[in-house]
């Protein structure tokens, strides 16, 4: 196969010819050096990435294996450490030169090119430009202004990259301060899996490891794209297909990443060409149709069981671990093949024969991603295909499971560690025990809760421990104007972001130490841990010279801004945490024995330690002490209507492309090229709407709440997507979806199936 772009008389879609992986891996990968100056000993640090007594990359969370591959790292992960092991810099000499009102014109991959920060920074009003200051000065005025202002007007925002360690100081930080107002990343994109899981099986992360895809018959993919997020997850994924495993995917958009894969570590394939097909079948769902696509799963099963004379269901599992199978199966039988065919937008035939590989197969993994958390009704979407894997009794035995795919590298293990708006999954006696304070009990902030405190004012300062919030949220143009109204505002980078550009009255930019550095401390070189997609706790170990004299590390940088901001307290020993990191981890094996006991010990195990998981065990953490079946009361994961006009916009990463982190422009495996600013929609829609593939158009937000949202000059480009459905970019189409428009029970905006519709350009 040839790796380019094809949209020539032949076809009326852009599409891309080649597989993941291969070629166009490498040269993307070379292409990021070139773009970043990174030095020769780069390749160093990236053969150690991901692997025991090295470094734990800061892209995906994807597990990281006992035996790892001779280079264990895939393109994004490499473009994240040549990113972060840039030459180039920005230092206050660059800020002297530019105004920060003139930096909102930059792109986000302008912004991110000027390189590392250097110098700890404060943000000059009266110039409009950061300003050089020291490290005392900032930690000073920051604590000044918090203890100025009623803790629970603050905000402390994590990012999903900061380590256990820092992660656990800034949750004890902020409850000592007085607040659980601890959002992170999580609730852009998995909280939806935190609290369905929690609810219906007891456990807040999914129950597989990586060992269950060596055994597993099938797999079931929702919504998720490894080409792009997890690209190390096709190494499992192909081994999986060879030796008979068969892949179902669900999912709008044809994604190279579950098409195909050419194997760079595989030399046989990397000299003929010759790749290796993933999935068996795939159904193109329509944008929020999952939920009725998996029930007309679940109806085939039934029909095949009453075949079968009742030998198919796992009957003797449901009774003993499970609940509400009985409404399940009513509400199956209910539902029309008419009513799924319409809302999954799939044909009847096409689900019965997915229905096939399900219910031949032993062992079954569901896979999951943002395209099942980012719904309205994405807690329905999660628990429907709870309900096809609890069926079969696919939950707690080897090589089944259900498998939510995270993003950031350590924004799982943030969650378990502490940083969480909801006390109630917080062991806060255990703290006030071991600190000696009592800790607020109130519920915190998610981050659609944030925003809104940011636009009725309530909320006063604002720290962001890594990330690009402002440039991350739903409805930005509605939450940048009243940004600058907070008090405070603190952001500890590695580089500068579009959010570090509005800043409230008292603002300071900390630079902070990337996880391939040496961290020298008091007692030496400092290692962190964090924690994978599959509960697995790994030791990280930097090893490059630091980008700047000047950076302090994420968790010194937090212990600063505490000993300015509180009382003197003999249990809480700042100074001590920061010279000596393991006692940290000492903290951590106290407050969570039960998981973490050892760490010190364990944190550098082939493959991580197992923290374990209840669910796996078939212990349910549940209110009824058993795995919750649920009935559904509704089949599309939207709650807009379908209209003449209206489309549902999905928002997606490019190829070139980390959470909002631009490294290029190209999206080779979609085959867009050089650009962002486009619009995805099939060419028949382009054709009802009387369009023209390639007009440019305004893209306005439909949600019906009396804001007026548009973005406008995108082109349309014509792709291969169910009727009704369109594509676009993230964070670029951000503005176009509502605060409202977000998950029913975890408050996950909803970046799929937003309403939009689309207006010629005069």
């Amino acid at each position: 196969m040839t790796d380019e772009p094809r949209n020539d008389d032949t076809i009326d879609t852009v599409t891309y010819e080649g597989s993941s992986g291969g070629w166009g891996s490498m040269r993307g990968m070379v292409q990021t050096m070139a773009r970043q100056m990174s030095s020769p000993g780069a390749l160093g640090t990236l053969s150690t990435q991901n692997k025991t007594g090295g470094f734990m990359c800061t892209s995906c969370a994807w597990g990281k294996p006992k035996h790892p591959h001779a280079f264990e790292f895939c393109e994004n992960g490499a473009k994240a450490t040549l990113w972060e092991l840039t030459s180039q810099r920005c230092t206050p000499q660059f800020f002297s030169q530019h105004s920060v009102s003139d930096l909102r014109s930059w792109t986000d991959h302008d912004l991110e090119m000027t390189g590392r920060l250097t110098h700890p920074m404060r943000y000059d009003a009266a110039s409009d430009h950061y300003v050089e200051c020291s490290w005392d000065e900032a930690f000073t005025a920051i604590g000044s202004e918090l203890k100025s202002i009623d803790p629970k007007s603050a905000v402390f925002y994590a990012s999903g990259r900061a380590s256990l360690e820092t992660s656990y100081l800034y949750a004890l930080f902020a409850r000592l301060y007085g607040h659980n107002n601890l959002p992170d990343s999580s609730n852009m994109c998995h909280e939806t899996t935190s609290v369905t899981l929690n609810e219906l099986i007891g456990s807040p992360v999914g129950t597989c490891t990586l060992e269950d895809f060596e055994e597993c018959d099938a797999i079931f993919f929702f919504g998720q794209n490894p080409g792009t997020n997890s690209p190390r997850f096709l190494h499992p994924l192909q081994k999986a297909v060879e030796r008979g495993c068969k892949i179902v995917t669900f999912n709008p958009i044809r994604e190279t990443g579950l098409l195909s894969f050419t194997n760079p570590q595989r030399p046989g394939q990397m000299l003929t060409g010759r790749d290796t097909d993933l999935s068996c079948q795939y159904l193109q769902v329509r944008a929020g149709g999952d939920i009725a696509a998996i029930m007309g799963l679940c109806k085939y099963v039934f029909a095949q069981d009453e075949a079968r004379g009742g030998t198919l269901i796992d009957r003797a599992f449901i009774a003993k671990h499970c609940t509400g199978f009985d409404a399940f199966r009513d509400k199956a039988a209910a539902t029309s093949w008419e009513r799924i065919e319409q809302e999954s937008g799939l044909r009847r035939a096409d689900i019965e024969e997915a229905g096939r590989v399900y219910v031949e197969a032993e062992r079954v993994i569901g896979i999951y991603g943002m395209g099942l958390t980012q719904h309205v009704h994405g807690f329905e979407n999660i628990a429907m295909l709870l309900n096809l894997l609890l069926m079969r009794g696919h939950i707690g035995r080897p090589g089944a499971g259900i498998c939510p795919v995270r993003g950031h590298s350590n924004v799982q293990g943030q969650r378990t560690v502490g940083i969480a708006e909801k006390p109630e999954l917080v062991p806060l006696d255990k703290f006030a025990e071991m600190f000696d304070f009592d800790p607020p009990r109130d519920t915190g902030m998610t981050t659609v809760d944030v925003c809104e405190a940011v636009l009725d004012r309530s909320a006063k300062a604002f720290i962001g421990l890594g990330g690009n919030f402002l440039r991350a949220i739903p409805d930005q143009g509605r939450v940048e104007p009243a940004w600058e109204d907070l008090q405070l505002t603190v952001q500890i980078a590695t580089k500068l972001n579009r959010g570090h550009l509005f800043n409230g009255r008292t603002s300071y930019l900390l630079p902070c130490l990337g996880r391939s550095e040496e961290d020298i401390q008091a007692s030496g070189p400092q290692t962190v841990t964090i924690e994978d997609s599959f509960s697995h706790v790994h030791g990280s170990l930097g090893h490059r010279t630091p980008a700047s004299e000047h950076l302090m590390s994420e968790l010194a940088t937090v212990a600063g801004i505490a000993k300015q901001t509180l009382a003197p307290n003999p249990a809480v020993r700042w100074d001590a945490w920061t010279a000596d990191y393991a006692i940290v981890r000492d903290l951590i094996a106290e407050t969570f024995h039960e998981e973490f006991h050892d760490m010190n010990a364990r944190m550098f195990e082939a493959g991580g330690f197992y923290r374990g998981n209840s669910a796996r065990e078939r212990i349910w953490k549940t209110k009824s002490g058993k795995a919750q079946f649920t009935a559904p009361e509704m089949l599309a994961a939207t709650n807009v209507a379908d209209e003449e006009g209206r489309y549902r916009l999905v928002t997606v990463r490019s190829n070139d492309q980390f959470n909002t982190t631009i490294y290029g422009y190209s999206d080779r495996l979609r085959g867009i090229e050089g650009k962002r600013d486009v619009i995805l929609i099939s060419p028949a829609d382009i054709e009802a709407a009387g369009f023209v593939a390639g007009q440019r158009v305004r893209i306005v937000g439909d949600a019906g709440d009396g804001h007026h949202r548009q973005i406008d000059h995108f082109e349309l480009v014509p792709y291969d997507l169910p009727s009704g459905t369109i594509v676009g970019y993230y964070p670029e189409l951000n503005p176009l979806i509502a605060l409202n428009h977000h998950d029913q029970t975890s408050k996950t905006p909803a970046s799929k199936a937003v309403p939009v519709r689309l207006e010629a350009e005069s």
